[in-house]
């Protein structure tokens, strides 16, 4: 999308997801937390749609001894993720591109948070493969993004609720109608059903659900051992 590769949009990127995300800063927080059950006290985390650098930032204050390679398509959004991540730097890699890009590994755990909502479905499937491909046996990957039924009343319904959100957040009116315009013409959302069905698809074992906040959903599952 456009919006990634305009510096002006990309400065503001950070108060995006807490105004727009229901629980975001929990969200965060259960990731974390997931990812502490299985990834070892000098795991290695591979972070999909890292730009930005909240979730990296994040996992690398919780872990001090955790090492991290973050992946994202935006130049400048990996920009603002260097800036954000200050000192956890040192404990990052910083890659251009899309999951093949990415390093094999394998990693003890991934997550991919606030951007599976982009890639249609095909390709959401093999992104998926392609993180599992990527992780240890018993390694957890972690998921969240616009998820939600798509009959027309009830797409509506929680777009609806996710302008709410907006509005109750300080987003103008205006600005949350043209959002959820946008996300109804533009996003490839698939049903909660159809999400947790892909992780298995791509080998993914135990889904589970663990975050809903509005029109958001997230799911952790895991490599077989």
């Amino acid at each position: 999308m456009s919006f990634f590769s305009d510096p002006d949009a990309v400065a503001r990127y950070a108060e995006g997801p807490v105004r727009l995300v229901p629980g975001f800063d929990g969200l965060q927080r259960m990731t974390t937390l997931l990812l502490r059950e299985a990834v070892p006290a000098a795991g290695n985390v591979l972070v999909l749609g890292a730009g930005g650098g909240l979730e990296l930032k994040c996992f690398a204050d919780a872990e001090p001894n955790w090492r991290f390679v973050g992946v994202d398509p935006s130049a400048e959004m990996l920009k603002l993720a260097q800036a954000t991540l200050g000192p956890f730097n040192a404990r990052v890699q910083l890659h251009e591109g899309y999951i093949d890009t990415a390093p094999l590994g394998p990693f003890d755990g991934a997550t991919c948070l606030l951007t599976l909502h982009f890639i249609p479905k095909p390709e959401r499937l093999q992104t998926l493969k392609a993180l599992w491909q990527r992780l240890l046996p018993g390694a957890p990957l972690i998921v969240a993004h616009h998820s939600f039924p798509q009959t027309p009343q009830e797409k509506a319904r929680w777009l609806k609720r996710y302008a709410a959100f907006a509005v109750d957040s300080g987003v103008p009116a205006e600005d949350a109608e043209r959002a959820i315009t946008a996300i109804s013409a533009q996003l490839p959302v698939l049903s909660p059903e159809q999400d947790a069905a892909l992780m298995q698809d791509a080998g993914f074992e135990d889904v589970a659900l663990f975050y809903a906040g509005f029109s958001f959903k997230g799911w952790v599952g895991y490599k077989p051992r």
